[in-house]
This record gives C-alpha cells, structure tokens and sequence, in this order.
C-alpha cells in the first residue's frame, strides 16, 4: 500500500504525457528508412580477385610463351618482349583514360552515348575503396577489365611477328586500343544504351567480338599491309620450340577460367556453367583439329592439339554464360575443324602471312563462336538464357554484332597502320630480318 499513493498521484501526469505522445504521433510524419548502402559481398570479390590474376597469368607468360614457341629462335625475345611492353603500356593507358572511355555512361545521352564513353572516370577519378559495382569493389571490377584491356591488343603481336619493327608495333596498339579496343568494349559491356550490347540485344558474355573477332580483323589487316616474311615458302619457317607453346597453351587454358567464369563477376551457377563449359568446349576443340589434320595430312600433330586448345577457349568465349554444356562441345567441335581450316587453306589460298595464326583462330573462332552462341543460348537446346527471344531474332542480332565488330576494327586497323606507316615505317630492314630481330632490335640472344 505504501507504494500505491506515489503511483496514483503520478496517474495524471503519466496520462497526459502519454496522450501528448500519442498526438505528436498522429500528426508528425513518419520518417522514411534510409536508403540500404551498396556494398561489395566478400565471396564474389575474392572470386574476382583471383579471376583478375588468372588473366593476367594469359598474356605474361601464357601468350608469351605459346606466341614464343611458335617463332624461329633468332626472334623469340622479340615477341615477348612485345608481349611484355603492350601490356604494360596498354594499363596505364588503361587508367589514364581507357576504363572511362569504355564505361561511363553520361548523365544525359548524347548521339554518340551509345557508341562510346566519356573522360568522367579518367584517371579514376570518383573511384574510392567504398565504391561498388554491381556486388563488388568497383576498382577490382576496374582491374578485371584491365587485363582484358591488356591481352586483346597482345594477340595481335602473333600476325606481324618476325618482320615488323618493335616501336611500329607498340605505336599501332596505342592507336588501335584507343580508337577500336574502347568503342567496341563500350557497345558491347558499355551497359544501359549500349548500342549492341542493350540495343541490339547481342550476347558476349566474355569477349568473343570486344576480344576475339577485333584482335583477329587487326591480325588480319596488318598480315596483309605488313607484307610477307623474307623467304616465306623457301626458307624453313617451323616453330623453334614447340614444348614453349604447349606450356603456355596451357597456361592459357588454366588461365580462361578467370576470363570466362571471371565475367560473370559473381561467384554463383552461371559462373559454374562458365568454368564447365570453358573444359568440355576446349576439350572438343582439341580433338577436332588434330582429327582433322589426320583426315587430311595422315597424322595428327601436337601444334595442332595445342592450337585446338586455343581455338576451342575463343570460340567459348562469348557463349560461355549462356549455352548448356552440350552446345559447348558442339561449338568446340566446330570451332576446331573450322579454325583449322581457316589456317591452312584459306590462309594459302589468299596467301596473306598471318604468322602465328591470330586470324585463323582469333578471327574465324570468334565468329564461329559468337554466331553460335546465338543458337544454343536456347533454353529448348539445353541454353540457360531466360531471355531468349527466339532463334531468328538471336541469330541476327548476333550476326550484326559480328559485322560491326569487322567493320570497326577494319577501318581502325588500316588508318592506324597508315599513320605509323606514314611516320615510322613499318618493316625492318632485310639484313635485320635475315639476322633477327633479338639482336638486331633487343642486342641479345636467347639461345648461343
């Protein structure tokens, strides 16, 4: 009882101050809750790290090394000293304005949005440690597309190797990754608006025309304005090294899990389907090009195991997201016996001195593949793309992605060698080639 006084005589109070809470209540509006923060989840960053090494694991050493074997011996420094350079310069040509060009989208588009980006992340500027893109740290997303960035322009290196000068062949790929790498990269991956990516609806899941079908129209182009090797046809031109190129082929492939699986920028089922599809297509491939060198010439040869590997790894490349693992092997299949074709008898009958065959696999492998990705990214044949639109919708819209890739990296690909062409020149002399372009650009020797 002795508590019950203070507790009535408190009532009043306790009622009003209840009653004016309630009022306040009923007429105050309610705050809204604060928008969630974007932030980056763990697994797929870590995912994304590994990724970015395994991709830079492909061009140094991986391509180096299979570009290198493939050379004579008096010029194998010289294309990995290529290797080495174009990718060095290609990331820092990266930061200073290359991941702005090819992925800011203006707040207000413009005629040329679709096309191309803008400087508005050059130098990275607005990037900090807290800023994410999709479920990751943008600047690991920034890195990943680095060595993209950095490997296209390499595989072109393999068309022009044994005669072309070292200064002539770092200037093209600055000319070349700026004006076709960044333009195709935008309308491809470019995002919202982009112009075959979003537009016209194309599937490249990991770079089968941004990568492939553009290194491949370059290596083609400049095969055919660079001229022909000294000797070509007489002289003995076979690879000096072939246990070089198996090992990097193989690099590469191990390497490929990063650049497929990687771009799905996630650590989830499709990027599992990636990883799957990245081995039975490769698989495939590198039964098929030794088969048919055995249909053809009577045996089957370990180059041409090592050069399925990598025709089935581009060919996969940009359906590797998108096809069940039955489609996978069907486009390896095709992909070896049609870059193999394509690296024999066209490549005589045209006689153009594609060296190391960056057209014939890079090239034809990419549009084998990114045409067919249009097919068996088809739910009905065993595809995991929710969204497909149908068969002849699909198909086309690959195909025009294919021609505006052709067309774009054509067009670049002969101004730029104009213009180097035009200020340094192109070839070195005869007596440099004859001797070597180790020694006679690098003053050494790998082997004495």
């Amino acid at each position: 009882m002795k508590y019950l006084k203070p507790l009535l005589a408190a009532a009043p109070v306790l009622a009003l101050s209840a009653a004016a809470a309630f009022a306040q209540d009923a007429v105050a509006p309610v705050a809204e809750a604060a928008a969630p923060v974007a932030t980056a989840d763990p697994g797929h960053t870590a995912w994304m790290l590994v990724s970015t090494v395994l991709v830079v694991m492909m061009t140094v050493p991986a391509l180096a090394l299979f570009y290198g074997g493939l050379v004579r011996s008096k010029n194998v420094l010289s294309i990995l000293m290529q290797c080495l350079i174009g990718f060095a310069v290609m990331a820092i040509l990266w930061i200073i304005y290359g991941y702005s060009i090819a992925f800011s989208m203006p707040e207000t588009a413009t005629a040329l949005s679709p096309f191309i980006g803008n400087f508005d992340k050059a130098m990275l500027a607005g990037i900090t440690p807290d800023s994410v893109s999709g479920s990751i740290p943008e600047i690991v997303f920034v890195g990943f597309q680095m060595t993209f960035a950095c490997i296209t322009p390499a595989l072109i290196i393999g068309a022009s190797a044994e005669r072309v000068k070292f200064s002539a062949v770092i200037f093209f790929l600055v000319l070349w990754f700026t004006f076709a790498y960044l333009p195709m990269a935008h309308m491809v991956w470019g995002g919202e608006g982009s112009y075959i990516g979003s537009n016209w609806g194309a599937l490249d899941f990991a770079g089968g025309t941004v990568v492939h079908i553009n290194a491949g129209i370059a290596g083609l182009v400049i095969a055919i304005i660079g001229g022909k090797r000294i000797g070509l046809g007489r002289d003995n031109f076979a690879p000096h090294n072939l246990v070089l190129t198996y090992i990097g082929a193989m690099m590469l492939w191990v390497g490929w899990f990063g650049f497929n699986a990687g771009s799905e920028l996630a650590a989830d089922g499709v990027a599992g389907y990636a990883l799957v599809n990245t081995i039975v297509a490769t698989a495939a491939a590198a039964i098929a090009w030794p088969f048919a060198e055995w249909l053809t010439r009577g045996h089957a040869s370990l180059l041409g195991g090592a050069s399925g590997v990598v025709a089935g790894l581009v060919a996969i490349t940009p359906a590797c997201g998108t096809a069940g693992p039955f489609g996978a092997v069907i486009i390896g299949l095709a992909a070896g016996a049609i870059c193999f074709w394509a690296s024999t008898w066209v490549k005589s009958k045209f006689g153009y001195d594609d060296a190391l065959d960056v057209f014939g696999v890079h090239g034809v492998g990419g549009i084998v593949g990114a045409i067919l990705t249009g097919v068996f990214a088809n739910p009905a044949l065993g595809g995991i793309y929710a969204d497909y639109p149908g068969f002849g919708t699909q198909v086309t819209a690959q195909i025009v992605s294919v021609i505006i890739c052709i067309l774009v990296s054509g067009i670049v690909s002969v101004i730029a060698l104009t213009i180097v062409k035009a200020i340094i020149g192109l070839r070195v002399t005869e007596t440099a080639e004859r001797e070597g372009l180790d020694v006679t650009t690098h003053g050494e020797r790998a082997y004495n």
